[in-house]
Parts: C-alpha cells; sequence; structure tokens
C-alpha cells in the first residue's frame, strides 16, 4: 500500500497544483501559463516536494507534440503549400538573423568561444511553439494574418532543431561525435519522412475507416494516440524534432472525414499535457543559479526579449508584414524555446561550455517564457492608435432583453429576424473596425470583449433574458460560454455553433439551444435543388423535414456513443424512400373497383 500511495504521489500533486493555480490566476487576468509556471516553481525549487523537473520535462514535452499535430489538423497541404514563402522564406530569416546577431553579442561582449557563441546565439534565437501558440488559443488570433506568420516561423524553427543538434559533435573541441554525421544518417531521415508521408496518404485514412465500422470509440482513440506519438518517434528515432513527426502527421489527415472526430480525442490530452510541461518548466527552474547570477540574469533577460523582438520585428517588416502585425510577431515571440533546453544540455555534454554556463541559459530562458504574457500585452499598447483594433469601451444606454455577442455575417443576419419582431437588442463586438462600419446604420453596437465579465456587466447581461453567442471562432466561443454559465446561470444562451463536434460540447454544457452555422442553409440549398431536379415542393419539404429529424436522432445517439455512432441515420446512396407525404385518399383493388377479374 505504501508503494501504491508512492507511485500515485507525485501526479495527485502535480494535479492539485494546476487545479488551484490555473483558475486563480485566470481569475487575477495573467492566464493559465503563469498559473502552471508558479505552481511548477512553488511545488519544486520552492518546496522541494517534487524533484526530478527534469525527468517530468522529458515527458511533459509530449504535450508540444499533441498541440503540433492538432496544428497540422487545420493545415491541409494546399494551405500550407500555400504558406511555403512565410515558412521558408521569413522563418528562415528569422532564425539566421536572430542567430547570427545573438552570437555575436555573445563573442564580443562576454568574450566566449566562437562555439559556444554559435550555440548560444542560435540557441536563444528559437521561441517557444507551446507559449505562442497557447496565448493565441487563448485570445483567439491563430487564424488572423500575424497568427499564420508566427506559426510559419515557429514551423521553420522546429525543421532547424535537427541541424542545430548536428552540428554541436562538430564544435565540440576535438570533434567527438563529428562521427556519427554521415550520409547514412540524412538518407535515414529523408526515408523517415517519406515512409510517414506515404503512410499518411495510403493507410491512415484505411485504418480510420476499420475502425470506425466497428462502433469501438475507445479504439478510435487508441488509434488517433498511436499515430500521433508513432509519428512523433519515427522522426526522432531519424534525428529530427518529434514534433515536427506529430506536424507532418496532422497535414497529412487534414482532409480526412475523420478530422474533426481526432481533434475531439486528442484534445484532451493535449491540454494536460501541455499544462504539465509549463509546470515542469518551473520545476526545472535552478533557483540557486538564479540567486548566485540574479545581477546578470535580470540583465540578460529583458535584453535578450528586447533584441530578439527588434529582430523579428525588423524580419516581418521586410517580408511585407504591416506595423501592427509585425509588432504582434514580435512580442509574442521573444522568449526563448523548449528546444533551448535540448540543446544547451548536449552543448555542455559535448564540452562546448560548461555545466554551470548551461544551467545560467535554461534559466534565462525560462525567465523569458515566464514575462511572455507581459510581453504580448505591452505589443497591444505598441499598434498604431489608427490602425488598433481597439476603441474606447462605453456602453451607455445598453441593456436589453437581448444581448448579442459578435456581429459578423450570422450575427447581421440573426438581428433582423429579431428587430423585426419588436425585440430591442444589444450587441457587444471586439472589432473596432466592424463597430465603426455598423454604427454608421443605427445599430445599438458597443466595442467590448465577451469573454470578459466586466463588458457582460455593463452590456447589461443581468437585464437580458436571453444571450445570443453568436462568435465565429469556436475557442472564443467556447470561452464565453463558459464564463457565461459559471456566473450569469439565470440567462437563456442561445449559441452558434462551429460544427458537429461543437454542436455535442454545447449541448453537453447545458446550452439552451445551439445551430450549426451551415446546417439550416444546406438544408434549403438541397431543398432547392432537389426542386430543380423536378421534385414537387410538396415532397422536397417532406424529405428535409426527414433528414432534419434523422440528423437530430443521430445527434442524440453520438451524445451517449460517440462522434462515429449513428452512421445508420446517414444517407450514403440514392434511396428511394417510403412515402412521406400521406395519400390524399386510400388505394382500393382494381378488381374490386371495377368488378372485372384481374386473371
Amino acid at each position: 500500500m505504501e508503494a501504491a500511495a508512492g507511485i500515485y504521489y507525485q501526479p495527485l500533486l502535480l494535479l492539485g497544483a494546476a487545479v488551484i493555480a490555473a483558475p486563480l490566476f485566470m481569475r487575477l487576468g495573467l492566464g493559465t501559463i503563469l498559473g502552471y509556471l508558479a505552481a511548477g516553481v512553488v511545488i519544486g525549487p520552492i518546496a522541494r516536494l517534487v524533484v526530478d523537473g527534469e525527468g517530468l520535462l522529458h515527458v511533459a514535452e509530449l504535450g508540444v507534440v499533441f498541440l503540433l499535430f492538432l496544428i497540422g489538423l487545420d493545415l491541409n497541404p494546399s494551405r500550407l503549400w500555400a504558406m511555403r514563402r512565410e515558412i521558408f522564406g521569413l522563418g528562415l530569416a528569422q532564425v539566421l538573423v536572430t542567430g547570427i546577431a545573438l552570437a555575436l553579442a555573445a563573442f564580443f561582449l562576454f568574450g566566449l568561444s566562437a562555439a559556444a557563441a554559435i550555440v548560444i546565439g542560435f540557441g536563444l534565437a528559437l521561441s517557444s511553439t507551446a507559449f505562442g501558440v497557447q496565448i493565441m488559443e487563448t485570445e483567439g488570433t491563430i487564424n488572423q494574418p500575424y497568427g499564420r506568420t508566427a506559426i510559419s516561423i515557429l514551423l521553420l524553427q522546429d525543421l532547424a532543431i535537427a541541424p542545430l543538434l548536428a552540428l554541436v559533435p562538430l564544435l565540440s573541441p576535438g570533434g567527438e561525435g563529428a562521427a556519427d554525421i554521415t550520409l547514412g544518417r540524412f538518407v535515414l531521415a529523408l526515408a523517415c519522412v517519406a515512409a510517414l508521408i506515404l503512410a499518411g496518404r495510403y493507410l491512415l485514412n484505411p485504418l480510420f475507416r476499420l475502425i470506425a465500422s466497428t462502433g469501438a470509440h475507445e479504439a478510435m482513440i487508441a488509434a488517433a494516440l498511436l499515430v500521433v506519438l508513432g509519428s512523433a518517434t519515427l522522426l526522432q528515432f531519424a534525428g529530427l524534432s518529434m514534433g515536427l513527426g506529430a506536424f507532418i502527421a496532422g497535414v497529412l489527415l487534414a482532409d480526412s472525414s475523420y478530422r474533426h472526430e481526432l481533434t475531439a480525442d486528442v484534445e484532451p490530452f493535449r491540454g494536460i499535457l501541455l499544462g504539465l510541461f509549463f509546470m515542469a518548466i518551473g520545476l526545472s527552474l535552478d533557483l540557486e543559479v538564479v540567486v548566485e547570477n540574479w545581477l546578470l540574469i535580470a540583465g540578460l533577460v529583458p535584453l535578450m526579449m528586447l533584441a530578439k523582438a527588434i529582430l523579428v520585428y525588423g524580419v516581418c517588416r521586410v517580408f511585407g508584414c504591416d506595423h501592427n502585425a509585425a509588432v504582434r510577431v514580435a512580442t509574442l515571440l521573444p522568449q526563448g524555446g523548449e528546444f533551448g533546453f535540448v540543446l544547451f544540455t548536449a552543448a555542455s555534454s559535448a564540452l562546448i561550455f560548461s555545466s554551470s554556463t548551461a544551467s545560467l541559459l535554461i534559466a534565462v530562458v525560462t525567465l523569458s517564457m515566464a514575462l511572455t504574457p507581459l510581453s504580448v500585452r505591452l505589443g497591444g499598447y505598441l499598434t498604431r492608435e489608427d490602425e488598433r483594433e481597439e476603441m474606447d469601451e462605453s456602453f451607455d444606454g445598453a441593456g436589453s432583453d437581448i444581448l448579442m455577442i459578435g456581429f459578423s455575417r450570422f450575427g447581421q443576419i440573426a438581428s433582423q429576424i429579431l428587430l423585426a419582431g419588436g425585440s430591442d437588442v444589444t450587441i457587444i463586438d471586439h472589432s473596432a473596425t466592424r463597430v465603426r462600419a455598423v454604427e454608421k446604420f443605427g445599430f445599438r453596437i458597443y466595442f467590448g470583449d465577451g469573454r470578459r465579465k466586466e463588458v457582460l456587466e455593463a452590456a447589461g447581461i443581468r437585464k437580458a433574458k436571453i444571450v445570443a453567442v453568436c462568435t465565429n471562432v469556436r475557442t472564443t466561443t467556447d470561452a464565453i460560454v463558459n464564463m457565461i454559465r459559471s456566473e450569469f446561470p439565470h440567462v437563456k444562451l442561445y449559441v452558434r455553433s462551429y460544427d458537429r463536434a461543437h454542436t455535442l460540447a454545447l449541448r453537453a454544457q447545458g446550452v439552451d439551444y445551439e445551430i450549426r452555422e451551415t446546417f439550416e442553409s444546406a438544408l434549403l440549398f438541397g431543398q432547392r435543388s432537389l426542386q430543380g431536379l423536378g421534385a414537387s415542393e410538396e415532397l422536397a419539404q417532406a424529405i428535409v423535414n426527414d433528414v432534419r429529424r434523422r440528423d437530430e436522432e443521430r445527434l442524440a445517439i453520438q451524445a451517449v456513443e460517440g462522434l462515429q455512432a449513428g452512421g445508420d441515420k446517414m444517407h450514403v446512396r440514392p434511396v428511394t424512400p417510403e412515402p412521406l407525404i400521406k395519400p390524399a385518399h386510400e388505394s382500393r383493388r382494381l378488381d374490386v373497383v371495377s368488378g372485372e377479374n384481374p386473371g
């Protein structure tokens, strides 16, 4: 029993710290990342309740692997090809320019050897994929132009870690390990990438189709984990990044009909492991190094972040980014990255610099990560006033029966029905450009972020009978729904859902009404197409009603058995259905009516 208790001690401690720290820091407005970091520092270096921070970090890095897999699922090959200039142009330029500049600074300002300066310069040039993407997901900006630019830079950095690690043996005194860098290893790496691409194109979809046909939901989850971890391990075997392998697998499955199922299956593991990764960063912080070199670190961290931000801004501007986008990217990626830990540890083992120098660099990277949320906030103040997507929040006259959050195309159409029905509608939207444009038509629209409790209170949510959430980004919608369910349980929630998986998630949260953004328009489109083929309006309408009923029944089944269930409720082949319209008269035998013998 004591042995069993020892096994569960650390997981329980980590989970307990996460449960306390993440909500607390969210309530303080500091974000969950700083919460996880603080929890790691408290239970590790300060309280010494967990001592193997580096060992935990190796496991927790799987959170970054799952994160890159999910990013790949949102980038199909054609979209990735369209980003090739940003990835191999802007991304490569950022690594080279930043790496060379920081290496020169290390060489001339600190008197380090050329080998040490190169490793340090390019190690610090890499940014944190985990921090950057997590912040963009939280803010709902990952699909904005500057979000795609940041993703391009991070993807190239993931590619760059392989040649940088290969460079370490060459820079080692005496060249120990250089013999391991051979043409054979290069061919092996290419072969593993090719094998992964072939498997993704020709094996994965049949595999998921076979498993889905059995209805075994747990097998689908196991298969999803197998694909992510298998692809990551394959490329790690080839000497490349595990995250790169998972990303490639995600891209190859981006056009798959199982994409949403995979996202739903992998997302919980990604969230837990990524939180654990941030905690492990805090756990691995060497406080003795920080205390002994606090003055040096206090100067190095802001100087390194400032230098990186300036260099990233300049590279972005050269590649055509406007001022605001360049500022956003520069203040999002000024920190050191998780791959820096790997590179500095390898360099220390290769005697390029001492272990104390490696510990100092790891402390610099860790603290720069901790300062990233503050850097992102600063970026919001550095955008130009005439371009900034912000305006004064004023809610004079706000408050009505209907509070609508989000006023893109969906919300604009829905508002017409409500206004035509005599209902007063208060609208809030986070796009200053949209608010200014819509105000000219006389709408009662206010600028504000619907994810903030104080904004909703100022907009009159306590007076509202219905809150209509019409935002067009799933993560934003989920954040709003979660907050309203927690803080304002009295209001009815009518929500625009993104897709089928989102519908099921919203129903599980108990929203009063949800509708997929394209469902009813697709039904009407199908009805008109059927009428165009010669079907009567009455028959086409009856078929639409039947499809709507079957879809609702399928959703009820999926809510219990999983997203792959209820396939028998879909039409996958042309059918001749039973009459959907009751005949006007009962049928009678011809021989009875005419009195003739049919024989």
